[in-house]
């Protein structure tokens, strides 16, 4: 039991080490570089260390007593702002995946119903342009072919241009918009395809589904969304130190960068997240039919998605006679 204890308290410090104080600790150097340098003098390094130095010979500073209470003020100011960072990041991630977008207070709501109106009129278009080039591309090959062999440049053409379609359609999203976010529509996307292929309701099945599969697939989930989450927490970050660029113009630079690794980060993990979220229910779907002694063979069919949905789906009280 007592290394039980050991092992899970040494896995607790070292999370509360790397998730909290590093990157507060970073933070507050940034914020007393902020603080000592200004506008004035944002890249004097000499001026800098200067002010540290002489702040380091401070009796008060020197003194064992004097370091211990400056390392616990540093531990509990980094402590402090990851603690921050952590309670930005599920404003960050709300945001970010805009599940409940319709829900969001005025004006954010109709700034979320704009973006969405658009994000669908540029999918639609892009998706017709597609098609539209898909079927001219086929048709001119039908053509040649009826004439002469079509080349290899000119199949490759062909490639290139659907290529390119394909690409200008998916940059806006896998299906068409729901949400005013592309991760938040990649992950919609995992439960329109389902509903369209299999007739399977994801929300209603995926809690029941969660319990019968093996733990390596449920760590791997696990895994996937935990970096998820990683990935929002780093555009916390950067909103943090946006309000630094009041007193040192570098940490504007500082802040779009991180805000731009958390925005390319979150759109990857995203999209790995959704497609192990889809690929896992695929496999596992005969699995849950067996539990629930669903009598099934072969592959997953909208047949076996339609009973699932209804077998699991919670039917309401029946009316009251009085």
């Amino acid at each position: 039991m007592s290394g039980f204890w050991s092992g899970l308290t040494g896995k607790l410090a070292e999370r509360w080490l790397t998730l909290l104080v590093l990157p507060g600790a970073f933070y507050l150097a940034a914020a007393t570089t902020a603080h000592t340098l200004g506008w004035g003098h944002a890249l004097d390094l000499h001026r800098l260390t200067t002010v540290v130095t002489t702040r380091t010979k401070n009796p008060t500073a020197t003194t064992t007593g004097g370091q211990i209470v400056l390392l616990a003020a540093t531990l509990a100011g980094a402590a402090a702002a990851g603690l921050a960072a952590q309670a930005l990041t599920s404003v960050v991630e709300r945001l970010a995946l805009a599940g409940d977008w319709q829900t969001w207070p005025r004006p954010l709501r109709t700034i979320a119903e704009q973006r969405t109106n658009r994000r669908r009129q540029a999918w639609t278009t892009a998706h017709t342009s597609y098609h539209q080039l898909l079927a001219a591309a086929e048709a001119r090959v039908v053509a040649d072919d009826a004439q002469h062999p079509p080349t290899e440049a000119e199949l490759t053409v062909v490639r290139d241009e659907r290529y390119a379609a394909y690409r200008k359609w998916f940059r806006i999203g896998p299906e068409k918009p729901d949400r005013p976010t592309w991760s938040g529509d990649r992950l919609h996307a995992v439960t329109v395809r389902l509903d369209r292929d299999l007739h399977l309701h994801l929300p209603i099945v995926w809690p029941y589904l969660w319990t019968v599969l093996p733990e390596p697939t449920r760590n791997d989930l696990t895994t996937a969304r935990t970096t998820l989450t990683k990935a929002t927490t780093l555009t916390a970050w950067a909103l943090l130190y946006l309000p630094l660029t009041l007193w040192w113009w570098p940490a504007l630079p500082l802040s779009a960068a991180i805000a731009l690794t958390g925005w390319r980060r979150t759109r990857t993990t995203t999209d790995t997240y959704a497609q192990l979220l889809e690929a896992t229910t695929r496999l596992h779907l005969t699995t849950l039919a067996a539990q629930l002694g669903i009598p099934h063979t072969g592959a997953p069919t909208p047949a076996l998605g339609d009973t699932l949905t209804h077998h699991l789906h919670t039917q309401p009280p029946a009316p009251s006679p009085h």
